[in-house]
């Protein structure tokens, strides 16, 4: 009994679980227009045949009516039948057909009776018809206000998780473009290294067919470094042979001037000062009334080394 009631419960409980993953999946499959649409077909199949229905009444009735009068004929018939056998001594005749109107007169009584049925049936079919016609009317209107709604509302939703980037199809872009740009940056990254590498010596560049080393692209830098540094001593020897002059025309305008001691020579050899040589000569026969003051070594540029002896 345990076991029974313990297989049982947990097919219970599978039957539940199935039910509930039905009507989720239901419930995600199904769409509410589709479904309008689909009771919105309904009732209009309720209303066909509501109206046929209305129209089988009406012509049973029709057809009611069709035997009645001619029952009625009939008993006219018989009783002019009546009248003229009367009429000519044969009163045998005559009750027979007085006898067969009366038989005709009842069946006319129960067409009757089936006709004023047959009518009232008809007429509550037309009054269910017309308020089945009105509320079908007034469904369709809500069915297609309530369509319209919906179909703003999902397209609103749609716009928004696109806005924001929460829909699946938005994800997949997102996605996509977050791949491009690291692929992107892996690229330009390896791209810096193969350049990096090439500059260092330590690819060769196999389209050119060049095999230079890093030994040999040292040298060539030490040796664009060298040229650097001799056009710079030419460039500093040209200002130090223009400072001479600068000196000359400073002696000249102070004709005041010591001339130096051997004592400030001693010095100055002693301390480094070097002396700009004499000016030279201005005119014919003019001579020098002075030597020119001497020029601290600090005060001159210093002289080019060539990196390449050292």
């Amino acid at each position: 009994m345990k076991g029974t009631a313990a297989r049982m419960g947990v097919m219970k409980r599978v039957s539940l679980v199935f039910k509930a993953k039905a009507n989720k999946a239901l419930d995600k499959m199904e769409d509410p227009r589709e479904t309008l649409d689909y009771s919105y077909q309904r009732q209009l199949e309720l209303l066909t045949k509501v109206r046929r229905g209305v129209a089988d009444v009406a012509t049973s009735r029709k057809r009611v009516e069709l035997q009645m009068n001619q029952l009625q004929q009939q008993a006219n018939k018989l009783e002019d039948q009546a009248r003229k056998a009367l009429g000519m001594g044969r009163e045998d005749l005559a009750r027979a057909a007085l006898e067969r109107k009366a038989s005709a007169q009842s069946q006319l009584n129960d067409l009757q009776a089936q006709y004023a049925q047959l009518q009232a049936e008809e007429e509550k079919l037309t009054v269910a018809s017309q308020r089945l016609q009105a509320k079908v009317d007034a469904f369709r209107t809500r069915k297609e206000t309530i369509k319209a709604t919906y179909t703003a509302a999902e397209a609103q939703t749609r716009i928004n998780e696109a806005f924001t980037g929460i829909s699946e199809e938005m994800g997949d872009v997102g996605m996509a473009i977050q791949r491009a740009e690291d692929k992107t940056a892996q690229m330009q990254a390896r791209a810096g290294a193969i350049d990096e590498l090439m500059a260092s010596g330590a690819l060769d560049d196999a389209v050119g067919g060049s095999n230079r080393d890093d030994i040999q692209n040292e040298l060539d830098m030490m040796s664009a470094s060298s040229d650097v540094e001799r056009e710079l001593s030419r460039l500093k020897g040209e200002i130090t042979a223009g400072a001479p002059k600068q000196l000359e025309g400073g002696a000249n305008g102070n004709s005041q001037a010591a001339p130096p001691t051997s004592q400030s020579q001693g010095q100055g050899q002693g301390q480094g000062v070097q002396y700009a040589p004499p000016p030279p000569e201005q005119g014919q026969g003019a001579q020098p009334t002075q030597q020119a003051q001497p020029v601290p070594a600090s005060d001159l540029p210093a002289e080019p080394q060539d990196r390449e002896g050292s």
